[in-house]
């Protein structure tokens, strides 16, 4: 009996946390109209009042920003959403790119987003990331795009540069000096030119869609105070059993993050789709206490913003914001991918992360350890078929909300397979994490 009762308490604890997290969902997919909500990115929900018109939220946006930039957004038209400054409005989304103005035309505040890109050897990726940026929603005059190019060896500084030429919104290169390396001297690079108060965190590997700065926008619009915004993250790849299990497990990464997020307890993030104040990460020293680590652009940050400015972090769960990237094609380019996350664990400073780590590890462990004691102690499957259930409902009443956002629904069915595999995968991949070394776009990084 004692035996059993501790093989349920892990997953009894792990099942507690995952009703705490649905809670945090449900709060970061819920906005707030007045005194009620409706579903963010969604088709609204039949008894929640619909969402604001575009009208309104072209109002939110201007009450918030016409002092700061001079711009204001009108609503849709045919061409799109239209930019003045002070003159005669043009709706610029209907006109050829060469017959845009750039930013600088329109208004001397300059624009609201500083898109970064770190980028090394992406000339592959770039033309649909550009093409994808090209067709915001967002005016023009709203954003620039800055692209650091770490040392590439093949055209993306000349695809940059000649793309720089005929794109409708600003777009300029930066080479990194042969002293620097690394994502986070790329991001830095790029930062210092920026002319925007946000930086907006993407890609060169990614897809965006129309709407995905306007959805920026819209969350500043309602909550003025923000200095970090995490947006969500969906893999795409084959229909097939390698792609169902990553995309499952991202998913559940991305829905916890969002989850922490909204209950203001932050864990983790993803650097492919993420914004923050320039003026926060200034304030915060930026990178400059975790350079050494090659990961971890992302979470370290989060963490330091979220304690300076307690409550100023926030989940963009609307559907318009997703960014689309593609799975790793072997698993052993997961297996990479997931030991270089895996290496910034060790230099955490948030508690919140550690523990949130040990109750996940140790709930997994636990089923698998619960099996192999069952087959040598046969009175305890009762107890192990009990955790097992606990702990697959558990994922499940999260997930399902998650899955349902990015469309997604069909993956829960691979919940049984994954748990199966985990607990190996996840002891396997954390100690690489810890051991410190991996190999990544070409290079081998040692932190």
């Amino acid at each position: 009996m004692m035996a059993g009762a501790l093989l349920l308490a892990l997953p009894v604890l792990y099942a507690g946390l995952m009703v705490w997290l649905r809670g945090g969902w449900n709060q970061a997919t819920l906005v707030p109209r007045g005194d009620k909500f409706w579903l963010a990115g969604r088709a609204p929900h039949p008894l929640t009042p619909s969402p604001p018109g575009e009208g309104e939220l072209a109002d939110r946006i201007n009450a918030h920003y016409s002092s700061v930039l001079e711009l204001k957004i009108s609503p849709p038209s045919p061409g799109g959403f239209r930019a003045s400054s002070g003159g005669e409005a043009r709706g610029w989304g209907a006109c050829p790119a060469s017959q845009r103005p750039s930013a600088l035309e329109l208004g001397e505040a300059g624009p609201l987003f500083s898109v970064l890109i770190a980028a090394r050897n992406e000339a592959a990726n770039l033309p649909q990331l550009l093409q994808d940026l090209a067709a915001q929603t967002l005016p023009s005059a709203q954003f620039e795009v800055l692209i650091a190019d770490d040392h590439s060896t093949d055209a993306t500084a000349a695809l940059v540069a000649a793309a720089a030429a005929e794109t409708g919104f600003r777009l300029r290169l930066i080479s990194l000096p042969a002293a620097q390396t690394g994502k986070k001297a790329a991001l830095l690079a790029a930062l210092q030119v920026a002319r925007a108060p946000w930086l907006v965190c993407t890609d060169a590997d990614c897809r965006v869609g129309r709407g995905w700065l306007a959805a920026y926008a819209a969350l500043l619009a309602r909550t003025p105070q923000a200095n970090f915004i995490s947006g969500p993250v969906l893999l795409t790849g084959p229909p097939n059993f390698l792609h169902l299990l990553m995309g499952l497990e991202f998913a559940g990464l991305v829905g916890v993050g969002g989850a922490c997020i909204a209950r203001q307890w932050p864990t983790m993030c993803n650097g492919a789709n993420l914004a923050y104040r320039r003026a926060a990460f200034e304030a915060v020293g930026g990178f400059t206490d975790n350079l050494h680590v090659a990961s971890g652009d992302d979470e370290f940050l989060l963490h330091k913003i979220h304690a300076a400015f307690p409550g100023s972090a926030h989940f963009l769960a609307d559907a318009a914001a997703i960014i689309r990237t593609a799975a790793p094609l072997t698993l052993r380019a997961l297996l990479r991918q997931r030991v270089r996350w895996a290496s910034k664990w060790r230099h955490y400073q948030s508690s919140a992360s550690r523990r949130l780590a040990l109750l996940v590890l140790g709930a997994n462990v636990a089923l698998a350890g619960g099996v192999v004691a069952a087959l040598e102690w046969p009175v305890l499957w009762p107890w192990v078929l009990g955790a097992w259930v606990i702990k697959l409902g558990a994922d499940a009443w999260l997930l399902g909300p998650v899955l349902v956002f990015f469309g997604q629904r069909k993956w829960l069915w691979g919940l049984l397979p994954l748990q199966v595999l985990y607990a190996p995968y996840a002891l396997a991949v954390g100690a690489a994490g810890w051991r410190g070394g991996y190999q990544w776009k070409g290079r081998a990084v040692r932190v």
